[in-house]
């Protein structure tokens, strides 16, 4: 996929992973464009690459997503990439009555159902391109349920079932279609977790994004390091394992939850 001068929207572009694709296809020569809800964060991200387009929106709201394609693509009308990057990842007990239903279905309203609703709105558009492409992305836990992240391991599992039928359906047009894949990243999805993960065991975001840079320009379905070929070997080989070694996760924020 050629990136230099490709015109590149990414939802969910403000900090994390969509951060740092805005910096790394920046430095690739690529037009950016980026979406997200706040406002403030909106201004940082353009502040500190100036040449990035803003927009603000909310990929779970579909009036939302309506007015942001005819706002890009009567401004940006060469647009040819599109990222699915915005994401809520939550530590859920599913037996917290707390959580009212609007609240437990946030997950799959951003994760999955944004990506759906996103891709449907776009793809006319990027069908008229000469070579575009649609980057969905979904996470090692789409391979593997996860018991402390119960909506979101559904909500990425969705995601990826989604792609790989969606590349299918799209295989004779000129939309390649893209999985991005990653394990536990060192971001701000975590930031407002009871449980905070193992640093070690998280993947730098730099280096998780110059594994989806190497593998767009190599047109490579799956962009995934190689960690998740293994989490993909494991699960097949010991599922239950894989399963109850995350579980002890559950116990510990269980544990904290009554203190």
């Amino acid at each position: 996929m050629e990136l230099k001068n490709s015109t590149v929207l990414i939802t969910g572009g403000t900090s994390g992973i969509g951060l740092e694709l805005v910096k790394q296809l920046t430095e690739q020569d690529a037009n950016i464009i980026v979406t997200g809800r706040n406002l403030d964060a909106l201004n940082r991200t353009r502040k500190q690459f100036p040449k990035v387009h803003t927009f603000q929106s909310d990929v779970s709201n579909a009036a939302a997503i309506e007015q942001l394609y005819l706002d890009v693509t009567a401004q940006f009308p060469e647009l040819n990439i599109l990222i699915n990057n915005a994401g809520l990842m939550r530590l859920i007990d599913v037996q917290d009555a707390t959580l009212d239903l609007e609240n437990i279905n946030r997950e799959i309203a951003v994760n999955l159902t944004g990506t759906i609703q996103m891709v449907h709105q776009f793809l006319p558009h990027l069908l008229t391109k000469k070579s575009a492409a649609i980057v969905n992305v979904s996470s090692g836990i789409a391979l593997m349920p996860y018991s402390i992240a119960p909506i979101y391991s559904t909500a990425k599992a969705g995601v990826r079932a989604y792609t790989l039928a969606l590349r299918l359906q799209l295989e004779d047009t000129n939309v390649k279609v893209f999985e991005m894949i990653p394990p536990g990243v060192n971001t701000n999805l975590q930031n407002d977790w009871v449980l905070q993960p193992n640093p070690k065991q998280m993947m730098p975001v730099d280096k998780m994004v110059a594994v989806v840079i190497k593998g767009l320009l190599k047109d490579k379905p799956e962009l995934k390091p190689t960690l998740i070929d293994l989490v993909k070997f494991v699960s097949r080989l010991m599922p239950n394992t894989l399963l109850k070694f995350g579980h002890r996760e559950f116990k510990k924020f269980k544990q904290l939850n009554k203190q």
